[in-house]
């Protein structure tokens, strides 16, 4: 049975009367609910977030605290996957998010599986994750991005707009994918896509290294990395076993275990137009 809220919950901010709250739904302190939201039976809102007009939460999503969700955004709808079967599946959302206008989010194909956001991370106005993503913290999506199923997103990784993420595809941390880029291989950590391109690496993300703090000293280590994997004379397997001998450093393991990992290959070295590779 649907209870429409027209008194306020004991422990919720405001909600509006015009919207749906089915009967079930866990709602913490200080929760805002705009007008002519739906919250399913299903869902929980952690403590002090707020919907603005028009969400739509659906199916197991679980969104955490101080979140905020803007209009016409829908989290937890069914996958769209042929394989989906029915069964109870997930959306999982952390702390601080915030989901702009439009932003879809589908819930797993499979019995019990999930669909994950990490904390504090931003995703634009009509983004789209596809069922199963998973998405790091401190990650930017922007806008019109859209990351198919099983696509894995490392922590304080930014996907620049109108970008496209092939499925079951990575994208290792603090990497960056420029405007327009489509990848149907693996990008590796720290490393900066080309835009309008596909499945192309053009240097390390630079901007994003210095942001993140990371010393001058530590962006060269990367930059001999990034030089030996793609400009040497050497295969993949023979960069990365080099790289193992010479370097004994978190940086260049984190580097080297990403790549070893790719089941679909990692995108290719294409070199910067107009830019310099200083890091």
């Amino acid at each position: 049975m649907l209870r429409i809220f027209s008194q306020l919950c004991r422990n919720v901010m405001a909600v509006h009367p015009t919207a749906v709250i089915e009967a079930g739904a866990r709602i913490g302190e200080e929760v805002e609910i705009g007008p002519f939201c739906y919250v399913a039976a299903t869902v929980e809102i952690g403590r002090g977030t707020q919907l603005a007009p028009h969400v739509t939460l659906l199916g197991y999503t679980r969104l955490g605290e101080n979140c905020k969700v803007h209009s016409g955004a829908v989290i937890g709808d069914l996958p769209q996957d042929v394989a989906y079967q029915g069964g109870i599946s997930y959306v999982h959302i952390g702390d601080r998010c915030t989901l702009r206008e439009g932003v879809t989010i589908h819930r797993g194909t499979q019995p019990e599986t999930v669909t994950h956001v990490g904390h504090d991370c931003l995703l634009m106005a009509h983004s789209h994750l596809g069922h199963n993503v998973y998405v790091g913290n401190h990650v930017t999506i922007a806008n019109n991005t859209l990351i198919a199923g099983y696509a894995q997103v490392g922590d304080r990784a930014f996907i620049s707009g109108n970008c496209l993420v092939h499925q079951f595809t990575r994208i290792g941390r603090l990497a960056m994918l420029s405007g327009g880029t489509a990848i149907q291989k693996d990008v590796p950590p720290f490393c900066m896509t080309r835009s309008l391109s596909t499945n192309t690496i053009m240097g390390l993300n630079v901007v994003g290294l210095r942001r993140a703090g990371f010393s001058a000293q530590d962006r060269q280590l990367l930059k001999k990395a990034l030089d030996i994997l793609y400009r040497s004379q050497l295969t993949t397997s023979q960069a990365l076993q080099h790289l193992r001998e010479q370097f004994v450093h978190p940086l260049i393991q984190e580097f080297c275990d990403f790549i070893s990992a790719s089941q679909r290959g990692i995108c290719h070295f294409v070199r910067r137009g107009n830019a310099d590779d200083r890091a």
